[in-house]
């Protein structure tokens, strides 16, 4: 009777560990909560922004992963500070979140010397 009040509460949490990393493993896909709600390409990666009911998300993804080089990714909501992130990474910079609840948002990506941005966007 002991064994089984000790073992069973093991197994169960066992199994919601295994589960949850289970379920983990498809978000790590998408870096961001969130549907998507543009994508900019430019020569060297792209710039993906994903919007949920109160937040904004933004990152820069490498076209091609490989060796560490200068990659950077910046959000701003209408009236906000601008959020960055910026370093030398091999497949993405990011992400950056912001509140954007009821405001517009911009953003920027810069990739090996290479760049995009958007306009006021997801309002």
């Amino acid at each position: 009777m002991l064994a089984r009040l000790i073992v069973l509460p093991l197994v169960a949490a066992a199994g919601l560990v295994l589960g949850g990393t289970t379920a983990n493993s498809a978000d790590a896909a998408t870096p961001c909560a969130g549907r998507p709600g543009k994508t900019v390409p430019f020569r060297t990666g792209e710039l993906r922004l994903f919007r949920s009911r109160s937040y904004a998300c933004a990152v820069a993804v490498a076209k091609h992963p490989g060796p560490r080089r200068r990659m950077s990714v910046t959000i701003q909501a209408r009236g906000g500070s601008p959020v960055v992130d910026s370093g030398r990474y091999t497949r993405r910079a990011g992400p950056v979140t912001v509140h954007a609840l009821n405001r517009c948002v911009r953003a920027s990506a810069t990739i090996s010397g290479r760049s995009a941005s958007t306009g006021w966007v997801l309002c």
